[in-house]
């Protein structure tokens, strides 16, 4: 093997060990949003099919909003929410309750889309309290 194609394999497993290391020290300290404030799991979005629809707030679901659906967290919450895919974040306001199925969090299409999860339609995030 060449010394360029040596360098380059070692160069990749030593990025590759590094997003290892700093994910599982993430993972280490969320245990819970209401435990530590912080939390990783699968978002998942909804958008113009419940537009217009009320949430469990009270307050009118527009798609175009940065709002998110938890299951336990008060409303008017704020969190964090990091696609650990690509490292792009956004701020969410919590007015709705959900999701099902073991996901973390149903997000806002506006706020799917600033992550860069719409076309996919799930990513890993992490969750942290503002």
């Amino acid at each position: 093997m060449p010394k360029m194609q040596v360098a380059l394999v070692g160069a990749t497993l030593l990025l590759a060990g590094v997003g290892f290391s700093t994910m599982a020290t993430a993972s280490r300290t969320c245990r819970g949003v209401e435990a530590s404030g912080c939390a990783i799991g699968v978002a998942s979005w909804y958008g113009e099919d419940f537009d217009g629809q009320q949430t469990a707030s009270g307050e009118v679901f527009d798609a175009d909003s940065l709002t998110a659906a938890h299951p336990s967290l008060p409303f008017q919450t704020r969190l964090k929410v990091t696609n650990l895919a690509n490292g792009r974040s956004v701020v969410v306001r919590v007015n709705d309750r959900g999701p099902a199925n073991g996901r973390l969090i149903d997000l806002s299409e506006a706020a799917a889309e600033r992550l860069g999860m719409k076309s996919r339609g799930f990513a890993r995030v992490e969750l942290r309290l503002q």
